[in-house]
């Protein structure tokens, strides 16, 4: 597959602790902690859920989109 494009990301924050999913949902396997203030560049937020990389190890996955500001 070719990507025409790439998505700029957003730089955000977080405002609550919690896990980094590995998919969208609650019940998806965690890839990592995130914790106030640490950074969320995020690539989509939708349905509910903020996609993109987080922290100093820029891990990337899923957060609760009311999770990040």
């Amino acid at each position: 597959m070719i990507a025409s494009h790439y998505a700029e990301p957003a730089l955000r924050a977080i405002k609550s602790a919690g896990p980094l999913h590995s998919a969208p949902g609650t019940g998806a396997e965690a890839v990592g902690e995130v914790t106030p203030g640490d950074s969320f560049e995020m690539l989509d937020d939708s349905l509910g859920w903020a996609w993109g990389y987080a922290g100093k190890e820029r891990r990337v996955g899923y957060l609760p989109s009311a999770a990040v500001s």
